[in-house]
């Protein structure tokens, strides 16, 4: 437990270097990552949203960037005490559980010990679904209290067009729930 604390606060002392030797010319923020439109895209796909300056996708890419480091490397210790060097779905849910601030993560990663074996297809569940197949993620028909999550169709699009598979159960947005109760 020492040695992680150990990584982590070094992990966060080398970003922060990196990020106070970032020069003030302008051509180190055109190379990121993290692809800008598509982060500028995700961003327009909210309604309340009117412009988005410039400098805005660009802090989010890094934002992004270090939420997927640090997770990486919480999950890669878990693998480490599990004595593999392959990171697995349970280690990423493993980190998750133990981090309170990850907590928003703790429905859309289920942990291991909690999913059911025998309606997994052959091979695991499919790319872009949930555990259970034609059931994706973001909704979850009463987990947390409420009726599922509510996400805007174009951000359903976004996030989510890529996977779908023709016969397969498609998310429900908060228009067609209300039709359909």
């Amino acid at each position: 437990m020492q040695s992680q604390n150990q990584q982590l606060k070094s992990f966060w002392a080398e970003q922060m270097q990196e990020v106070k030797e970032v020069p003030v010319d302008t051509s180190v923020f055109k190379n990121h990552q993290l692809p800008l439109a598509r982060i500028k895209k995700i961003m327009k796909s909210d309604e309340d949203v009117r412009m988005i300056s410039a400098e805005a996708p660009v802090l989010f890419a890094k934002a992004c960037e270090l939420f997927i480091l640090e997770l990486t490397l919480r999950s890669w210790m878990h693998s480490e005490e599990s004595k593999r060097r392959t990171l697995q779905r349970n280690d990423i849910a493993a980190a998750i559980t133990k981090t309170d601030v990850f907590d928003f993560l703790l429905d859309i990663v289920p942990r291991d010990d909690v999913k059911d074996e025998s309606r997994m297809p052959v091979g695991g569940p499919v790319p872009g679904h949930g555990m259970y197949p034609g059931m994706p993620y973001q909704y979850m028909h009463g987990m947390a209290g409420g009726e599922g999550y509510q996400i805007n169709p174009a951000m359903q699009q976004q996030m989510y067009g890529q996977y779908s598979v023709p016969g397969q159960f498609q998310p429900i947005t908060g228009v067609q729930q209300d039709k359909e109760q």
